[in-house]
């Protein structure tokens, strides 16, 4: 049975690596984001329509990719993200691309007088922009997470940026999009720099993540002073059907 990390009590979890960052998914949901936290053994994850990210213990051992399974939907895949560990035996990988992630450095954090908070109203517009940019997964209670903030041109919502996981000290930057209409104006460096403003104001240090290969976001987010921290790696596996581990690993 899932049970939610408050009701848990965290009992039995492990520390969340030696810095926050190194394991930024499980120190959000066993500190700041505790209250959005489910629980199988020492997995814990979001629930799925608020994000993807599942968190894995630093030190996974096979009963954690046990119960990482149990989390898995109704067409056998989980996200498997920020951990370098290897899969089990039997586990297929479906999606697995190189990630980076940045922390703030240099940054030129700074309120945008143009910049709106986007709140549920603005979700529907906000789906659609993302489905339409791509700057990865945004469900319908992503907004819950954090501080959304978009600029609009002539009532359309032309970009947005926000705040996804949140581990103690640390807030990260995501959803950072342009509708391709309003591209060239440098919208996403004045969203993302007004999201670290926000950070910043309540003494924490913004960082972010994003694919290896993503050249231009990388671009963009070395210009406003992030510096690359470590390599990561974002996955999503399809779990074995019932004894299909046993039997590949005796093979």
């Amino acid at each position: 049975m899932t049970q939610t990390y408050e009701e848990h009590g965290g009992a039995g979890l492990p520390d969340a690596g030696t810095h926050p960052l190194d394991n930024p998914a499980y120190a959000a949901l066993t500190g700041p984001h505790a209250r959005f936290a489910e629980r199988r053994g020492r997995v814990l994850r979001y629930p799925a329509d608020v994000t993807p990210w599942v968190a894995l213990p630093d030190d996974v051992t096979p009963a954690d990719w046990a119960d990482l399974a149990a989390f898995a939907a109704a067409d056998g895949t989980v996200p498997v993200l920020g951990t370098s560990a290897e899969l089990p035996a039997g586990w297929e990988a479906v999606f697995d691309i190189p990630g980076v992630q940045f922390v703030d450095d240099t940054v030129d954090a700074a309120h945008d007088p143009e910049a709106v908070r986007l709140t549920e109203a603005d979700v529907p517009e906000m789906l659609d922009l993302v489905a339409r940019t791509e700057p990865g997964p945004f469900e319908v209670r992503t907004v819950e997470l954090g501080t959304y903030l978009g600029i609009r041109r002539d009532g359309v919502l032309a970009a947005m940026a926000g705040e996804r996981l949140h581990p103690p000290g640390f807030t990260e930057i995501s959803a950072v999009c342009t509708d391709p209409a309003y591209r060239g104006q440098g919208l996403a460096g004045r969203l993302v720099r007004a999201v670290a403003a926000g950070i910043r104001d309540r003494g924490e240090t913004p960082f972010l993540h994003t694919g290896a290969g993503n050249t231009n976001a990388i671009r963009l987010y070395e210009a406003l002073g992030f510096r690359l921290r470590r390599t990561t790696r974002f996955r999503t596996a399809r779990v074995p059907v019932a004894g299909q581990s046993s039997r590949a690993a005796s093979l």
